[in-house]
């Protein structure tokens, strides 16, 4: 049971990565620095912060991210450093310009286009003549069979 409460009482420190020796002595500082890390991906791990990641790439990441806070540069220009060191895959929510409109706009597009086709289906189906019912010889046949 006490292995347990332990265990519990440590899960929150282990979700992140950022290990002691990494922490700024400024609490200014090391807030804007966990700000600007909750923005960035770890280029090895999926969809994960470099704050949450163990990779080394991602520590090399967190250190310049506090290096450049301690130098005095703004937020905009660490990530503008690491996307220009790092590419945009870094970014955890990318921007919406460039190549990357394409992406963000080929979602609802194919949202409208699968409407649009759906809509066209049942508009087709509505239009479409009526069978014809049965003949009176088939209805004599079918009443027959069901013992009518």
């Amino acid at each position: 049971m006490r292995g347990l409460l332990f265990a519990l009482l440590l899960w929150p420190t282990m979700l992140l990565a950022v290990e002691p020796g990494e922490v700024l002595d400024d609490p200014a500082l090391e807030a804007r620095a966990r700000t600007i890390s909750d923005g960035l991906r770890c280029p090895v791990c999926r969809n994960e912060s470099i704050d949450e990641s163990h990779a080394e790439v991602a520590r090399d990441i967190r250190l310049l991210v506090r290096e450049r806070l301690v130098a005095g540069d703004s937020d905009d220009q660490i990530r503008a450093a690491v996307v220009a060191r790092y590419g945009e895959y870094v970014l955890l929510r990318p921007t919406a310009e460039g190549a990357n409109l394409v992406l963000w706009l080929a979602g609802p597009l194919m949202l409208l286009a699968g409407l649009g086709i759906g809509w066209a289906v049942v508009r087709g189906r509505s239009a479409a003549p009526e069978a014809e019912g049965l003949s009176p010889e088939e209805r004599a046949r079918l009443d027959d069979l069901l013992g009518r």
